[in-house]
């Protein structure tokens, strides 16, 4: 039997840290030291290893890359002003990482196994977490299946991996989005729930198309009718509409983001009114209109609350009030902000510290 405790680890011998510039990163673009990788075979996860961040070895006929099963996830890490080291929600993130891969028919990754694996990185990698405000060290697990064959069935072997890189703001600014009305991210019964490569691929055109034409995202609507928003590009997506947080309830097209769940729970703690259920492009659209809509935003690990400023739909642009007008959406980001930071009482214990 795997002994979960077990890590084997290979220190780099040349660190970049010196050579990072802090105060300009682009999301994603700069990797931490080291990474940790954990091989699944005959049937059981094997011993975990943590090396300096490097590239993996592929056969050409690696079947991930052919019938793509393949899964990630995202979140967060922080430092307090103490210089004390936690972690977001990162069961939650695992739970969810266990649901895609049992979607995709990958094997589940034990609760010891990915925390102890997570905590030995980031341990190692302690000084790649910034402390600036609005930074953190964005943590990506993601597994793939590997071995050597061509044919449409699950794989035998799997490699789960994280990585880490020091980041900033996703968006530096308000979003100018447009409503999808032609292509679509997931239908119910697919598995737009899960974090699978494939739902992200197949958003790359369109959104393509949107950036061109001068949005920075798109709202996604249902991929059967069209007349219900689904989410943001990216992200979870959120109205203020008297006084009221209305979000889409979840289902098998949209993604239960972590992100989303803790705003609502926040929202509730604050006394908001809190709505989960069916939000259709001609409600959102007649308050827009009416100027009756108060906020919309969207939230995710990666940009944590984006306000929308401005909606793209039939060809007319409609703006929406100003964000220093807005009370409820910079009152739950603050919220969230300084609970990672320890700057308020984390009740919730949704803060792991490392």
């Amino acid at each position: 039997m795997l002994d979960t405790q077990t890590i084997q680890i290979q220190k780099t011998g040349n660190s970049r840290l010196s050579s990072v510039d802090f105060n300009n990163l682009d999301f994603g673009a700069v990797f931490s030291d080291h990474m940790l990788v954990i091989d699944y075979a005959n049937g059981e996860w094997q011993t975990p290893t943590i090396l300096p961040f490097g590239n993996f070895s592929l056969s050409p006929a690696n079947p991930a890359l052919h019938y793509g099963q393949a899964i990630f996830e995202g979140l967060k890490a922080y430092k307090n002003e103490q210089g004390e080291i936690s972690v977001f929600r990162p069961l939650a993130n695992l739970e969810r990482l266990n649901t895609s891969a049992e979607r995709l028919c990958m094997p589940t990754l034990p609760e010891e196994l990915y925390m102890h694996g997570l905590s030995e990185l980031l341990r190692l990698d302690a000084d790649w977490i910034p402390s600036a405000a609005g930074s953190a060290l964005y943590i990506r697990p993601f597994m793939f299946g590997t071995g050597e064959f061509l044919g449409v069935r699950p794989a035998t072997e799997y490699r789960f991996a994280i990585i880490t890189c020091p980041v900033n703001a996703y968006y530096s600014s308000p979003l100018r989005v447009k409503v999808e009305e032609k292509y679509v991210r997931a239908v119910e019964g697919g598995f737009g729930f899960s974090k699978a490569a494939g739902n992200y691929a197949g958003s790359l055109l369109p959104a393509q198309k949107a950036l061109e034409a001068g949005y920075h995202q798109l709202l996604w609507t249902d991929g059967k009718t069209h007349e219900y928003f689904e989410e943001s590009g990216t992200m979870n997506l959120m109205f203020v509409i008297n006084d009221t947080l209305i979000t889409p309830a979840l289902s098998t097209s949209i993604l239960a983001g972590i992100t989303r769940d803790s705003i609502l729970q926040l929202a509730k703690d604050h006394g908001i009114s809190v709505e989960e259920r069916k939000v259709s492009v001609a409600e959102v659209m007649a308050e827009v209109q009416q100027g009756t809509l108060q906020e919309a935003f969207g939230c995710g690990t990666a940009a944590v609350i984006s306000q929308i400023v401005t909606i793209g739909y039939q060809g007319q642009d409609f703006d929406l009030p100003p964000v220093s007008e807005r009370k409820y959406s910079p009152l739950l980001a603050q919220t969230l902000d300084d609970i990672r930071t320890g700057k308020k009482p984390d009740t919730h214990h949704w803060m792991v510290q490392i």
